[in-house]
């Protein structure tokens, strides 16, 4: 049977996308009319076709009869159904679909299955069964997959003797990676940030491990888990039924990265990330949401006269609340997405920047009378109420119009510059020790023996009162150069002997 006919009866419909916004070329995709439109941009990337109508029947069908095709494993039952229409069907409810090197066939690609958890609970409990079928069928088709590629891979005729046994050195045969762990938790009537929680998602992941990797080289053995027992029994009873098999390929485990099979399954929050925002992009209630304040008894009318009131009945879960899961799950994981890296910078600052901040109506600061060079300077600072600083005032009396001119835009400059957030020690750096009009010894202030000009000495002036940095002096300047001689005799020969006759009388002409 052709694996396109498993979607016969399925009701679909067609719409015109893409996953480029800036691009007028719009592609035709087909799918379930229950599947979002992200679902449709999704299966675009997912296509090796460059252009033409994308048919989501089409693009299954070639996974699924690739998989099909391998032969049972050894351990399998001899009258055991096609496994083909088992993962269309798991597909049509979005429950589990391949990644990326399955849907476009590579052969260099680590072949994988995603499975999202919120599709495992019915009326608020976890189907246990369910998932560990789901599990096994996953495993199934994996190391169906990775027998069938290993004589291609080790350069083995594909003869029609028995494959060799799998070597472990080979690498795994394959990933199984959850995610919508924080939907799955919302439906199950718990907080992300708990330790019911934490327990149930431990769990989970520990027991997608078990299965995995059950009849194995490393086979894992049954645990106790009081917050769930029906994963507890279950993992019982796989251990059992999987005690005499062996030889198995190993399957790594663990928890999804943000991709488009993410956004095919419908998700919520990509691998164990909280859902960060209780509402949808078109402004409407996430079923997270509805979930959760069903199980504190609340319709959204009430929940929203609460939050009305200042009261909101929900949080979304923060970095903190992200970080505890992510330990929780950790020791049961082969693949887990890195954490988001802690801002560096203050987020108020961040926030700040670009918004010019207001001068108080009295200022402090200081006032500075010195001398660079014999040339006059007075220096004034206007400070925040924090006591950092907000304004600059530069005004060198006794020079040109012109200079004073520059000086006091450039201070102006400076100060516009501190009052929209602009930290002082990029100022600092970027003047400190520069040339630019009179230098010299400087009178009037001790912090400085010598500066290269009037803005050297202001801005070092600054970092040591401002920043606590005392900035040294530069290397002083060299005595003026030799005038080397003119190479024209502009004036009359020094050296050597006169060229004007010695003795010469003067005569009287009549």
């Amino acid at each position: 049977m052709k694996a396109h006919l498993h979607w016969s009866g399925v009701h679909m419909r067609t719409l015109q996308t893409n996953t480029d916004p800036d691009s007028a070329v719009l592609r035709s995709v087909t799918l379930p009319s229950v599947w979002s439109d992200d679902a449709a941009q999704a299966l675009i990337q997912l296509t090796t076709a460059e252009g033409g109508p994308v048919r989501l029947a089409s693009e299954a069908a070639r996974w699924v009869e690739m998989i099909d095709s391998t032969p049972p494993l050894p351990h399998s039952p001899q009258d055991a159904p096609p496994i083909g229409r088992s993962l269309s069907c798991l597909l049509l409810m979005q429950q589990m679909a391949p990644n990326a090197a399955i849907w476009r066939n590579e052969p260099d690609g680590q072949p994988g299955f995603i499975i999202r958890l919120s599709g495992f609970v019915q009326d608020g409990i976890f189907a246990t069964e369910h998932f560990a079928a789901c599990l096994k069928l996953a495993c199934d088709s994996l190391r169906r997959l990775e027998a069938a590629r290993r004589p291609y891979r080790s350069g083995d005729l594909p003869l029609f003797d028995d494959p060799a046994p799998h070597d472990d050195s080979d690498g795994p045969a394959g990933l199984i990676l959850l995610t919508d762990l924080d939907a799955c938790l919302a439906a199950l009537g718990l907080d992300y940030d708990s330790n019911e929680g934490r327990a149930t998602a431990s769990a989970i992941a520990r027991f997608t491990r078990l299965v995995a990797r059950s009849g194995t080289a490393t086979p894992d053995s049954a645990f106790a888990c009081p917050h769930a027992p029906d994963i507890e029994q279950a993992s019982i009873a796989i251990s059992s039924a999987m005690h005499s098999v062996t030889g198995l390929a190993l399957i790594e485990t663990g928890f999804s990265s943000p991709g488009p099979v993410d956004a095919l399954l419908d998700v919520e929050a990509c691998g164990p990330g909280p859902i960060f925002s209780l509402v949808t992009n078109q402004g409407g209630l996430r079923p997270s949401t509805l979930n959760r304040l069903a199980h504190k008894g609340l319709s959204p009318e009430a929940a929203l006269a609460l939050a009305l009131d200042g009261q909101p009945p929900l949080q979304p879960a923060g970095a903190q609340a992200h970080a505890l899961m992510h330990d929780a799950i950790q020791p049961f994981c082969d693949h887990l997405p890195a954490l988001p890296e802690p801002e560096l910078d203050d987020l108020k600052e961040k926030l700040g920047r670009g918004v010019r901040r207001p001068l108080p109506m009295r200022q402090g600061g200081f006032s500075q009378r010195t001398s660079i060079g014999g040339h006059r300077l007075f220096m004034r600072t206007g400070e925040f109420e924090d006591g950092t600083l907000a304004s600059l005032t530069l005004t060198p009396p006794r020079e040109s119009p012109m200079a004073r001119g520059l000086m006091e835009c450039f201070s102006q400059a400076v100060s516009i510059g501190l009052q929209f957030g602009v930290p002082l020690d990029v100022f600092v750096e970027q003047f400190a020790y520069s040339r630019f009009g009179a230098c010299g010894t400087v009178e009037g202030d001790d912090m400085a023996s010598y500066a290269t000009s009037m803005l050297d000495y202001a801005f070092r002036a600054l970092s040591e009162a401002y920043l606590g940095q005392r900035m040294p002096d530069a290397p002083t300047e060299s005595g003026e150069k030799q005038q080397e001689a003119p190479m024209l005799p502009f004036g009359p020969e020094q050296d050597g002997p006169s060229s004007r006759p010695k003795n010469r009388k003067l005569r009287l002409v009549g």
